[in-house]
């Protein structure tokens, strides 16, 4: 049975949409009537994710290769959104990018490069929402818990998210004024090809309870509370989806 119809006629954007909580994501807003766009930088991933959500309840779901990092590509995605379906009601920052290195070892590139994707790229979005949404638009920036405890070797992966939630809580004020609502999500522990390729889950440095690991439809169903009527009340919030990791003594 599908869930209810929260979404029916609203146009989503996702990005990073084409694996992981990103696919997820898009699949909640077509089995809930939302009409989606998967924005992918890997336009055969984007296509079979815009297929996937084609089968889950959203016949015109449309995939557009994207890099987020880059602002131009960005106006492009969201002006081919706008010929397409006339509007723009969700955008889902979620693309991400990690380099796993000890902090003496990472270059002005590795930061820059990750930056681009998981801080530059969200506001680039959020940037074209303001411009183009109408009120009752929403915003949901994917961070993580990262960005409130950390380990080691993803130095600049974590202070990117910490500066999304930043992000979020100014859009916020901004958006506010605007009919605009933004909030975020930070995702623990999720069954993700991001997870399984962590060094130092590799390596046993980090050792994962069973018990702590989510699967991305969990982070799914948060993003699509926030981006609904729902949540109409909620602005500016960072919540936390972890199992309760971060809250063990």
């Amino acid at each position: 049975m599908n869930p209810a119809q929260r979404f029916r006629d609203r146009v989503c954007i996702v990005t990073g949409g084409n694996s992981g909580i990103g696919l997820a994501t898009v699949v909640r807003f077509a089995q809930e009537g939302g009409r989606v766009v998967v924005v992918a930088r890997n336009p055969e991933k984007g296509e079979a994710a815009a297929v996937k959500a084609r089968e889950a309840g959203a016949p015109d779901a449309l995939s557009i290769p994207c890099d987020v990092s880059d602002e131009a590509a960005v106006e492009t995605t969201v002006r081919t959104t706008l010929d397409q379906f006339g509007r723009l009601d969700v955008v889902v920052n979620n693309a991400g990018l990690m380099v796993f290195k000890p902090l003496v070892e990472h270059t002005a590139d590795d930061w820059t490069n990750v930056l681009r994707v998981d801080l530059l790229g969200a506001f680039f979005f959020t940037r074209q929402a303001f411009l183009h949404m109408k009120p009752g638009g929403t915003i949901v920036n994917v961070s993580s818990v990262h960005a409130v405890e950390t380990t080691p070797l993803v130095a600049s992966y974590a202070a990117a998210k910490a500066a999304l939630v930043s992000l979020t809580h100014s859009a916020a004020l901004e958006g506010r004024d605007l009919g605009i609502r933004v909030n975020a999500v930070l995702p623990g522990a999720i069954d993700t090809p991001m997870l399984w390729e962590n060094p130092n889950v590799k390596s046993g440095a980090e050792t994962i309870d069973p018990k702590d690991v989510g699967k991305p439809e969990d982070v799914a169903a948060a993003i699509a509370f926030l981006a609904s009527e729902e949540a109409a009340f909620v602005q500016g919030a960072a919540m936390r989806v972890d199992g309760g990791r971060l809250a063990k003594l």
